[in-house]
């Protein structure tokens, strides 16, 4: 016993030993994780770096051009580079993908948290999981093999017929436009049109895209309404209200900061899907309303064209500007996201006291 208390002696400074290893593991630990945060932050800028001087060619021959362009010719003497399609059908795609998953997602965290489900919880929540560890091509296959027939034939001229016919939003659900029926003796006047929705389409690589994203908003969504705190559910029934009311009233705005960043995480995966969305999308370089009109993504590009590009003429410069475009689209959501979910944050639970650490509902990133 002796010995082990003279191991706890204070040496000639008055620290005793276990202390002094405390501190030194401490030290340790803060180095190696401000080691890391650095790193990851110089491995950004290096990716950025790298992107601008590779970009640099295409950037400096076309300017603005290269952003506002709706010409893509790789053919070298006749280059004509233009990003606009691209970043088009990049937004779009994943834009269908959020407001299609993110509902269906919010939906699932609610029913596996808040309902008694019984034997049904654990096989739906397993269920959705897996869907995560799906490859991409596999995606991919099912939207080329099973879904596109299925759309071509059923759900898009569905949409097209009743969606499609109401003015405004319906141009969102058209295809394109052919002539059914000219007027006699006049073979150029078209008495009535009709909308083609067969082939590879924007709306069709959206829905492949949401369900890709759907586990991660749906797992991190499960998350945060599980930290939900207790006292605000029986508050809320205390007062008499049902269990939707519940839901609406106290578990949802309390947890809105991170189904937030949770949706920004699913952005994110759909920003950067390639080979599924390339499968499906149709490769066209159109832009318009319809979502039934073939598309193009930046990923998508870059993945179909990097292999064949030489450094003869600005064909890879043009593509490694059009990542650079791809990242900085990507912090740009990623930057506002984060500021939503701080705001977010500071509505629900107040202001934030003077000199007290800002604790963020979720790390987002793009």
């Amino acid at each position: 016993m002796g010995t082990r208390l003279g191991n706890l002696r204070p040496n000639a400074r008055g620290t005793p030993p276990l202390r002094r290893r405390s501190r030194l593991g401490d030290r340790l630990f803060k180095g190696l994780s401000v080691s890391m945060a650095a790193g990851l932050i110089a491995l950004l800028a290096l990716l950025l770096v790298v992107l601008s001087v590779g970009g640099y060619r295409a950037l400096s021959k076309f300017g603005l051009h290269f952003l506002t362009g709706r010409n893509w010719n790789p053919v070298f003497g006749r280059e004509d580079f233009g990003a606009l399609p691209f970043i088009f059908g990049t937004l779009v795609t994943s834009a269908i993908a959020i407001v299609l998953a993110v509902p269906v997602a919010v939906g699932l965290a609610l029913l596996l948290n808040e309902m008694q489900l019984g034997w049904l919880r654990n096989p739906l929540a397993v269920f959705v999981d897996l869907l995560a560890a799906i490859p991409s091509v596999v995606y991919g296959l099912w939207g080329l093999f099973i879904m596109k027939p299925v759309f071509d034939h059923t759900v898009e001229p569905f949409l097209t017929n009743t969606i499609g016919q109401v003015p405004a939003i319906g141009a969102l659900f058209r295809g394109a436009k052919y002539c059914v029926e000219t007027q006699v003796g006049n073979p150029r006047a078209c008495v009535k049109f009709g909308y083609n929705s067969n082939g590879g389409d924007l709306f069709t690589a959206g829905v492949i895209l949401a369900v890709m994203i759907l586990p991660i908003v749906t797992a991190v969504t499960r998350e945060v309404v599980a930290v939900v705190p207790r006292d605000l559910r029986e508050g809320a029934l205390a007062l008499g209200a049902t269990r939707y009311e519940t839901i609406r009233m106290a578990v949802l705005p309390y947890a809105k900061s991170g189904i937030v960043g949770a949706t920004m995480l699913g952005l994110g995966r759909a920003l950067g899907e390639t080979i599924a969305v390339s499968m499906v999308v149709g490769n066209g370089l159109g832009i318009g309303p319809s979502l039934f009109r073939p598309g193009y993504t930046i990923p998508a590009v870059i993945a179909s064209e990097f292999r064949e590009a030489t450094s003869v003429g600005v064909h890879r410069s043009a593509l490694l500007a059009l990542a650079l475009v791809l990242v900085v689209v990507s912090l740009v959501l990623a930057a506002l996201s984060r500021m939503r979910v701080r705001r977010t944050a500071r509505l629900v639970g107040g202001p934030t006291p003077a000199g007290a650490a800002e604790i963020p509902a979720l790390e987002v990133t793009g």
